[in-house]
């Protein structure tokens, strides 16, 4: 990835028109990742939340309010784009303390990273296919998570939803093939974030998880980018339909 020489990098374009990337749960610290390794590969790069206002945003990005459970609030976020390069689902949320076994809990969550994530890849595909059609890259990502391939006794619906995600993945993949639309799937690990700060502060959890990772660390936000940024790199071209584990091996033991 590159920013010295536009025609070759993820931001290359066969009539040289900007790209644009837009990355729901982009104020969570592996969505900002995501969304400044866009913007420094010289994407127009949007970041949609339903805490945008809130939150302090580097300047090299936009944002957009956004609540992927509301219809209308998808149609906003989205308005005024004619069309869509790259798509990255990174809105989640969980709920922790066995609250996920309360059904209406349960659904909640569901609603946010699964159908959520639907909600805003339907409305994004006809901007996705408007690219495909100008010679562009039209690209999907969605972040799923080592719980994709693994239940979960603490929070279920966080499990069912993101192993529902990696399906979706497989499935739009088929789907969309024929219209240029690649649709893949990054899943992180034990990434230090503020969702995962109960256990990365409690000693008996953070060296459990380092000990169970080949790799005997904690992933950070910055180790997820690479391979979103390939997944809809021009090197990725023949890639749709996978997802990539960026979790230090934990998934392959």
């Amino acid at each position: 990835m590159t920013t010295e020489r536009p025609t070759e990098g993820l931001a290359a374009t066969e009539d040289q028109s900007p790209k644009i990337a837009f990355v729901s749960g982009g104020t969570g610290a592996i969505g900002r990742a995501i969304s400044l390794a866009f913007a420094q590969a010289g994407y127009r790069t949007i970041v949609g939340a339903i805490d945008v206002a809130e939150t302090a945003l580097p300047e090299v990005v936009e944002g957009r309010p956004l609540d992927v459970t509301d219809p209308d609030s998808v149609e906003a976020a989205l308005e005024g784009l004619d069309s869509l390069s790259v798509l990255i689902n990174c809105a989640g949320i969980t709920a922790r303390e066995g609250r996920e076994f309360d059904p209406e809990v349960f659904a909640r969550v569901v609603e946010v990273n699964l159908t959520g994530a639907m909600r805003l890849t339907m409305a994004a595909r006809p901007r996705l296919r408007a690219a495909a059609e100008a010679g562009r890259e039209a690209a999907v990502v969605n972040v799923c998570s080592m719980l994709s391939f693994f239940g979960s006794p603490t929070v279920p619906a966080y499990a069912a939803s993101k192993g529902g995600l990696l399906l979706l993945t497989k499935s739009l993949a088929g789907a969309w093939a024929e219209d240029g639309i690649r649709v893949n799937a990054v899943a992180p690990g034990y990434i230090e974030t503020e969702l995962t700060r109960p256990l990365h502060d409690t000693p008996d959890h953070r060296t459990r998880i380092e000990q169970r990772t080949p790799m005997r660390r904690w992933g950070r936000p910055e180790d997820v980018t690479g391979a979103v940024t390939f997944l809809c790199s021009e090197q990725a071209r023949f890639v749709t339909g996978t997802v990539i584990a960026a979790d230090g091996g934990y998934s392959a033991i």
